[in-house]
């Protein structure tokens, strides 16, 4: 007993440690489960939800008695002891089920059956109950005392913590899918879009787009597409960035292109194929950035290759940031690679900056790849880029990011008007 007892001190305090760090999950209830039956030395140990009437069942640890309970199992409220424990006709702990009428009285005592049970109430933080920790024997238990008891609910506490954190992250995840469903369905954000220039041309050749939402108070655009993730509405914000973004092609000048940063579920995506068909694919360029984790290449290079059969070109974002942009150029063969501003940034004067700059450039050369710089801010890192053999980039010195009308007072009179009129005249180029 003194051994157990001591496992189970140390195992409550790791459960303790880990809450406190924000790496529990599912797994710890499960431990926790596992432990207090195999203590007590009963069969099945389960943590209970309270919904509709009905108890649920949500994680069972049972081995060897699986048929008995299972995690998604439902019995009403009236059919288990949990609820006239909660109400105080039955006690937390009964020993011998026998010794208590109520109990002899209800079905469920002789179905599974029941010969002792321990149950402590959970309750969410208003107050209002949420559903049980329990473990049970098909055996009277005599053994069972009160010490036993105190730590059944040490653990009860312990899961509660993590129960309701497991509420406080599925309230926040609701209110996240709620207000991004909401920009959706509006269109509540705002496109703005940086050109990006041929160092020998006087006129931008492309533009980014980027987004930007009106929501307040004011978030940064990673995070709103990080909560439409979280909220697994990113595809779906994504596409309906780009679905607005294409409206100005009818504006922008027939020779140039319209970049759109997609995470690789929204190229993937089936959806996209369709959404683009209606505009000039030759235009249109894909960019995936450093940041994305790309699960299956396999599945991203087949859909890509379909898009890129159509005229759709592929561009890696923020080049040289780190690994994953390496592997990315490496496993897509992309037909443009952008040099992130870290290496753009006093490419100058960094002699480190410029040697890993030349490298890359050198990489797009030998690979026929364009190239396109970002992130210029001064006049020297244009003439340092321009010496190195760049011929295209973009940055606050060249342009910052601008609406569309601004965008295209960029355009020389006669590309303008060919934009307009071609447009109209060839309806998709």
């Amino acid at each position: 007993m003194a051994y157990r007892n001591e496992t189970m001190k140390n195992f409550a305090e790791t459960l303790i440690n880990t809450i406190s760090t924000g790496d529990e999950d599912s797994y710890l209830i499960d431990r926790a489960l596992e432990t207090v039956r195999a203590h007590l030395g009963m069969e099945i140990a389960y943590l209970t939800e309270f919904v509709d009437g009905e108890s649920v069942f949500r994680q069972v640890n049972a081995p060897g008695f699986e048929s008995f309970l299972k995690p998604g199992d439902k019995m009403s409220l009236q059919e288990v002891y949990c609820m006239h424990i909660l109400e105080g006709r039955l006690p937390e702990m009964m020993p011998d089920t026998s010794d208590f009428p109520l109990a002899m009285s209800m079905p469920v005592t002789s179905v599974l059956p029941v010969g002792s049970h321990v149950s402590i109430p959970i309750k969410r933080r208003d107050g209002s109950p949420y559903g049980s920790f329990c473990c049970l024997s098909t055996k009277p238990n005599k053994t069972l005392n009160q010490r036993d008891l105190e730590t059944m609910r040490l653990f009860a506490d312990l899961v509660s913590h993590q129960v309701n954190k497991n509420l406080q992250i599925s309230s926040e995840l609701e209110e996240k899918r709620a207000r991004i469903a909401n920009v959706i369905d509006t269109g509540d954000f705002t496109l703005v879009y940086q050109p990006i220039w041929d160092f020998s041309r006087p006129d931008p050749v492309g533009f980014e787009t980027l987004c930007r939402f009106n929501g307040q108070p004011y978030r940064t655009p990673d995070l709103w597409f990080g909560d439409a993730a979280e909220a697994g509405l990113g595809v779906e914000l994504e596409l309906a960035v780009v679905k607005k973004a294409l409206q100005a092609f009818h504006t922008l000048p027939l020779t140039g292109s319209l970049s759109f940063n997609l995470s690789p579920e929204a190229i993937t995506s089936d959806r996209l194929p369709d959404l683009l068909s209606e505009w000039p694919l030759d235009r249109i360029v894909l960019e995936i950035t450093e940041h994305s984790q790309v699960a299956d290449y396999e599945l991203l290079c087949s859909s890509l290759a379909r898009l890129r059969a159509t005229g759709v070109k592929l561009a890696v974002d923020d080049a040289g940031a780190g690994y994953a942009s390496l592997r990315h150029i490496i496993k897509l063969a992309p037909d443009i690679i952008k040099l992130d501003m870290t290496l753009t940034r006093d490419v100058n004067t960094d002699k480190a900056r410029r040697s890993l700059a030349t490298a890359l450039i050198f990489f797009a050369r030998e690979t026929g790849t364009s190239l396109v710089a970002e992130g210029i801010e001064t006049q020297g890192e244009l003439d340092t880029l321009k010496m190195l053999g760049v011929h295209k980039g973009q940055g606050y010195l060249l342009g910052r990011p601008m609406d569309l009308e601004k965008a295209c007072a960029l355009l020389t009179p006669e590309e303008l008007s060919l934009s307009v009129n071609g447009y109209a005249a060839s309806g998709n180029l």
